[in-house]
């Protein structure tokens, strides 16, 4: 079997879906980025619990509460991995497996993005989870060995994000906390709180855009909230901007943001 040549002309008429992972600070609004998406065609992966933020957002709501409840929603939103063995998750046999809980996929032609907030919490689910796994102790003395547990729980977490990252046609929204720290040399970095140092290390570069949500200062002093988008910015944020269509602040609206890099125009709806 040979495999097809995709044209250009049917390559750019596909539906793209931008993959967005949105930083920011505790208490600086990334929850509420929700309530600029379009709550019709939004599927809200709540991993916090029930964020007071967007109680009264009017959208849809799901919230897997561990690390095997995300894994299987995750197959079920992205599809499967055809490459992958039927004893592996991901695979065609566990696609089918949860579409027998969920329902059929089909049901998902009415969203067109996923928001998951947030990996920071995720990653503690993995890690629950890891910590009970036969990597996760000696071969030797069967007592817990950290670095065990570590080396799976990057493993999964990127295995699992790099799969939902896949969902064609969809955008896919990771929101984690980004934390300010002082690197070896006492210079002040910052990075995103998530379990482990290889999922922080590796998530900004399997999706398109990586923004941060920051408190900012114009010249006169007065503060104002903006997405930096740009990987070259003064004030040392994580971003970057795969599509090239952003300006380095963007105004603190993801849903227009999200537009932008599809080369729309967004105007239906408002940020709080």
């Amino acid at each position: 079997m040979t495999l097809p040549i995709i044209s250009a002309q049917d390559r750019l008429q596909f539906k793209r879906g931008a993959k967005v992972l949105l930083l920011g600070p505790a208490g600086i609004g990334k929850t509420t980025q929700l309530t600029t998406l379009d709550e019709q065609r939004t599927l809200f992966v709540d991993l916090e619990a029930g964020d007071l933020a967007v109680q009264d957002w009017p959208g849809d709501t799901i919230r897997p509460q561990t690390w095997q409840e995300f894994v299987d929603l995750v197959v079920f939103l992205a599809g499967p991995n055809l490459a992958l063995p039927a004893d592996q998750w991901f695979s065609a046999a566990h696609f089918a497996h949860v579409c027998e809980r969920y329902g059929a996929p089909e049901q998902l032609e009415r969203y067109d993005t996923f928001f998951v907030d947030s990996i920071t919490i995720l990653s503690r689910l993995c890690f629950t989870w890891c910590k009970s796994q036969p990597q996760a102790f000696s071969e030797k003395t069967n007592k817990p060995d950290i670095r065990g547990a570590y080396g799976l729980l990057g493993q999964q977490m990127i295995t699992a994000l790099t799969q939902l990252q896949h969902a064609r046609g969809k955008n896919v929204v990771f929101v984690a906390i980004l934390e300010e720290r002082l690197d070896d040399f006492n210079r002040k970095v910052f990075a995103p709180q998530i379990e482990g140092s290889k999922t922080a290390l590796e998530l900004p570069g399997i999706v398109d855009e990586v923004v941060t949500l920051a408190s900012l200062k114009t010249e006169d002093g007065t503060a104002y909230r903006g997405l930096v988008t740009h990987t070259m910015n003064p004030w040392g944020f994580p971003a970057k901007d795969r599509s090239g269509r952003l300006d380095m602040v963007e105004e603190p609206h993801l849903g227009k943001l999200i537009a932008k890099c599809a080369g729309q125009h967004q105007s239906n709806t408002t940020g709080r």
